[in-house]
């Protein structure tokens, strides 16, 4: 009789203790879950710098292969490639079937570099389908490259929105454009319902919920002239100076020594500032001997290769599993 008692005694705890752990193992993997869709906007919420790598298009294929990248997003860039939607949508579908990643999230976030450019509030409004397009493959961003007048990144971030979220609209924004028939194919790729698309495909941090990423290029000499009120337009949240086309735009090069010339350095510091003054995030190539500096300085977006985004993860502790 004792045994058997010593025996469901035995048995009752091994249960209890099952259940305990069960419940442990429930709660931290509750603490881990992403908290969002886009998982580059979940890291910049938490104070976390973010690093991309970059593809000129690609399928299926491509998607999958990409899908366990150790990138936080990846920049597919139509800005120089042929504007394959169709080839997008598969991209897309690439990452889904391949995912999720390794911090759970069901694909690591895209952002789109568009082939239109920001010269000007006509040119985007013309060009708006590329927004709708892009947009309605999946992607959890745009960036607007070129970007010289406010007026056009207002037109991209209307471009952006489903008419019925209101933030800034009458102050800064007008009425968004997109169509209610666009949230079929995003809500699956982000594996939500079409309402939940609708109510989350926004800007962020214009929109707190918003899980849409806009960013633009401030890159030559027309475009710095608005710096400060491009990056303060409601939507936007991220800017780069684009050390490339800036150099062209100036006539200058960078120095033997790896140092910038003062009109370029001028430019970036212009750039930086006017991101931390607008709130919002400062991407710059970052390098695995430099990128402790660079994000000391501000960079919160880095163009790295993986050495680079490894020690940035290190240095700043992040604790998402990358």
């Amino acid at each position: 009789m004792l045994n058997v008692t010593r025996l469901a005694t035995l048995l009752f705890l091994l249960l209890i203790n099952g259940h305990a752990g069960l419940s442990r193992a429930q709660s931290t993997s509750a603490l881990s879950a992403p908290k969002r869709i886009n998982k580059a906007i979940e890291l910049l919420e938490r104070g976390q710098p973010i690093y991309y790598t970059q593809v000129n298009g690609g399928g299926y294929e491509a998607g999958k292969a990409l899908a366990q990248t150790w990138a936080d997003y990846i920049t597919y860039n139509f800005e120089h490639s042929a504007f394959n939607v169709s080839e997008l949508h598969e991209f897309m579908r690439g990452l889904v079937d391949g995912g999720p990643t390794k911090s759970g999230h069901r694909t690591p976030a895209v952002i789109c570099v568009l082939p239109v450019v920001g010269h000007d509030g006509a040119m985007v409004r013309a060009n708006a389908w590329m927004v709708e397009q892009v947009l309605s493959a999946g992607v959890h961003g745009i960036l607007l490259a070129h970007a010289r007048s406010p007026e056009a990144v207002r037109a991209l971030v209307r471009a952006a929105r489903f008419p019925m979220h209101t933030q800034a609209v009458g102050s800064g924004l007008e009425e968004g454009l997109r169509g209610s028939g666009a949230a079929g194919t995003p809500a699956r790729v982000w594996g939500v319902s079409p309402a939940e698309y609708r109510r989350v495909a926004d800007p962020w941090p214009l929109n707190p919920d918003g899980e849409l990423l806009l960013g633009v290029k401030i890159e030559d000499r027309h475009a710095l002239e608005y710096a400060e009120a491009t990056t303060r337009v409601p939507g936007v949240g991220f800017a780069e100076w684009g050390p490339g086309d800036m150099s062209m735009s100036f006539g200058v090069s960078r120095n033997a020594d790896g140092t910038w010339p003062p009109a370029l350095a001028d430019a970036r510091a212009r750039v930086l500032t006017a991101t931390q003054v607008a709130g919002i995030a400062f991407l710059n190539v970052v390098r695995p001997d430099d990128v402790e500096a660079m994000i000391d300085e501000g960079v919160m977006i880095g163009a790295a290769n993986q050495q680079a985004a490894e020690l940035g993860r290190q240095y700043t502790s992040r604790a998402m599993p990358w």
